[in-house]
């Protein structure tokens, strides 16, 4: 996911993706992005690995979330390192994650969003305004990240790439194709 506003900064090198190296950014349009990712089934050194460069690849084009599928792999897994509404910073990498979101009626709260699969684009998107995920860390213990805000924005947004979703698929078509047309993919 793109942040707008606010992209994240001030990774060190101790931090996450720190070892690893940037892959580009898959576009939209990329039959990846279309298709369900494939649940992550070992917890390796391979996947350490991607983990890695998924969050190299997230820093180095200034994002906030990042699905492995927009780095071209078709795996269930995701990572983030973004504030809730209160300002908490969350870094986290998600694997096979499961979304829980409050039940009917959800208050939503539509902003900005963008991605990295659609460059530049900003389009008001509703999401719930509190979300979920639960999943397994990149040794397979059991994981959840719960957040609201841009958190919570993120998580569902990433959770959509694992189910071949992205967020301009969520938009009215003209609102689609103005956001389309403004990352050059029309």
């Amino acid at each position: 996911m793109a942040d707008q506003e606010t992209p994240a900064t001030g990774h060190g090198p101790e931090a996450a993706g720190a070892n690893g190296r940037a892959r580009p950014i898959v576009r939209y349009g990329d039959p990846v992005l279309h298709r369900p990712c494939t649940p992550v089934e070992a917890f390796d050194a391979a996947l350490a690995e991607l983990v890695e460069d998924m969050f190299a690849s997230m820093y180095a084009a200034d994002g906030v979330g990042l699905a492995a599928n927009q780095i071209g792999v078709d795996a269930r897994v995701f990572v983030l390192d973004c504030e809730d509404a209160d300002g908490e910073r969350t870094v986290a990498a998600v694997v096979n994650p499961v979304l829980i979101l409050p039940p009917p009626p959800r208050e939503l709260m539509v902003g900005d969003e963008g991605c990295l699969s659609v460059p530049g684009a900003f389009e008001d998107t509703p999401r719930a305004a509190t979300a979920a995920v639960e999943g397994f860390d990149v040794h397979g213990d059991p994981i959840t990240v719960a957040g609201t805000g841009t958190l919570a924005r993120c998580l569902q947004h990433e959770y959509d790439h694992l189910d071949g979703t992205v967020y301009v698929d969520r938009l009215p078509k003209k609102a689609r194709n103005r956001a389309l047309a403004e990352a050059g993919l029309r």
